[in-house]
């Protein structure tokens, strides 16, 4: 049970405090309701270039990581489809240094072409060194591409065109942030060895006052339900010949999200799993697969991949493949299989829960779904999915109209 303390500011800003006194440190957590979904599709990887931005100094503080350094703490970024993410954790004595960096890059950046492009051949380097010279690079690339016709969803966190980023102006980079890095936009979570009261008046003296912003209201395409297979074959130079396959699955709160998310783990979730030791231990198809999901806050992707064994032909591993979902759709695993990765589950969420900058996190995932309480109701949904259940949903997804395949062969 992970407890914590929920107030509003007035201008939006919502803040969670979980106090922990067996810890000395403090976890700032700041999560922007922003994510490439939110991209214009001649705008991509704005979201993502933004984690980066937020590094290179606000209107009164030129530097973020040279104070927050002196005051003994660490920070970092992430980005998602669905969500940007910005932690730090410090000494819980000084916390306040963690306040006035954040809230002042939330009062605004220090917008100038310098930062601009320094940042942007940054993240431009990143997109040529991640996915245009690596091998297999482009795979999610086009796989995005064939899997969805009109859901954001079709591009990348690191966006859809390298000239995008390359093209990013000045003041297309402004326009995003006061769309969207507003606290009307925002989650602000503080956890450790602090003190509620504490935590409301720093919030009050050092975000209060910044003005709320428009709420941003989203407004995203559905994506269509899918009605035939598609299917997409590449060939580049790679040393492997490669296999990966997607099915359209439900959104994060919808019902069968935790059933599908123990599919992945029966199906693909390390040696144990169903297509690792069928088809790399016994018939020797693959050199490794695995099966797992993206954890999309809308309808996501089920996804299976597997590098072949050479000379191994790509119908005979594809085969192979459908003949486990045959088995997963046809008959009910066993309770005990099913236990085994529900224990495994609750393993990995207590192993996360341990750390208090993971709790942090959590928190604020969960007040962005819309109620931070889901953190205390997960494993019991894990634990309520049946055999009948994993059946049901694995018919329902693996079917062929559901289906996107990408035939990725070696040049050589």
């Amino acid at each position: 049970m992970i407890n914590y303390n929920r107030f509003v500011l007035d201008n939006g800003l919502r803040v969670l405090v979980h106090e922990d006194s067996s810890t000395p440190m403090a976890v700032v957590n700041v999560l922007y309701d922003v994510g490439s979904r939110d991209e214009h599709p001649d705008k991509t990887g704005f979201a993502h270039l933004f984690e980066h931005l937020m590094f290179g100094g606000s209107i009164n503080i030129p530097d973020y990581d040279e104070p927050l350094q002196r005051a003994g703490g660490e920070n970092n970024a992430y980005t998602t489809n669905d969500l940007t993410n910005y932690y730090c954790q410090l000494p819980a004595e000084n916390i306040e240094t963690a306040f006035w960096l954040e809230s002042d890059r939330m009062l605004s950046l220090a917008f100038s072409k310098k930062s601009l492009d320094v940042q942007r051949k940054v993240v431009s380097e990143e997109f040529k060194e991640h996915y245009i010279n690596k091998p297999y690079g482009d795979a999610w690339h086009k796989m995005r591409e064939l899997a969805y016709t009109t859901h954001p969803y079709k591009w990348m966190t690191i966006g859809k065109d390298l000239s995008h980023i390359e093209n990013a102006k000045l003041e297309d980079v402004k326009n995003f942030f006061f769309e969207h890095y507003t606290p009307a936009n925002a989650i602000l979570v503080v956890a450790g060895n602090v003190k509620t009261e504490n935590v409301k008046k720093l919030s009050e003296k050092w975000f209060g006052e910044i003005a709320a912003g428009k709420k941003y209201i989203r407004n995203i395409p559905r994506e269509p339900k899918q009605t035939a297979p598609r299917k997409l074959t590449i060939k580049a130079d790679v040393p492997l010949d490669a296999f990966y396959k997607t099915w359209h699955m439900p959104a994060r709160l919808d019902d069968g999200y935790h059933a599908v998310d123990l599919i992945t783990e029966i199906l693909g979730g390390g040696a144990s799993s169903r297509l690792f030791q069928s088809l790399v231990k016994e018939k020797r198809l693959f050199s490794n697969i695995e099966c797992y999901h993206f954890g999309s806050l809308d309808a996501g992707l089920i996804a299976i991949e597997g590098k072949l064994v050479k000379g191994v032909d790509m119908q005979s591993a594809e085969d192979a493949v459908e003949q486990e979902l045959n088995r997963i759709k046809e008959e009910n695993v066993s309770e005990e299989e099913l236990q085994k990765v529900k224990n495994k589950t609750e393993s990995l969420i207590a192993f996360e829960d341990i750390a208090v900058m993971s709790r942090a996190n959590s928190l604020a995932f969960y007040e962005l779904l819309g109620n931070a309480d889901l953190i205390n109701q997960e494993l019991s949904k894990y634990n309520a999915v049946t055999v009948e259940d994993i059946r049901r949903y694995s018919k329902q997804i693996f079917d062929v109209n559901n289906s996107n395949v990408l035939y990725y062969y070696s040049n050589s």
